[in-house]
């Protein structure tokens, strides 16, 4: 495992952080306003997504690896709802160093 501290983009370190914390307002903050994403290839609303799959669930990050820059992660992820499942997850980092996407899905 990669410890969160260890990961390359800062705007991915701050994303797994806020997952992981369980910080809304961390997570919104690693986010652009107008931050897309989708789900399994499905383009998803972005914040009712996180509440559900990440917060509300108990979401937690475990990165088995990093590629692109650290703008590309496999990890095991783990909630209430789906237990322990591997996932990749492919983030677009703004100008501004905020992710403005990212896609999520089973690896």
């Amino acid at each position: 495992m990669i410890e969160t501290a260890q990961l390359t983009d800062p705007a991915v370190r701050a994303f797994v952080s806020a997952v992981n914390a369980g910080d809304r307002d961390a997570f919104r903050a690693a986010l652009t306003p107008d931050a897309t994403m989708s789900d399994d290839g499905s383009d998803r609303d972005l914040h009712a997504w996180a509440e559900r799959e990440m917060f509300s669930a108990s979401g937690r990050m475990e990165v088995v690896s990093q590629a692109d820059d650290g703008r590309a992660l496999v990890a095991d992820y783990r909630s209430d709802t789906w237990g322990p499942m591997r996932t990749t997850w492919q983030f677009t980092v703004s100008t501004d160093g905020r992710i403005s996407r990212f896609e999520a899905g089973q690896a």
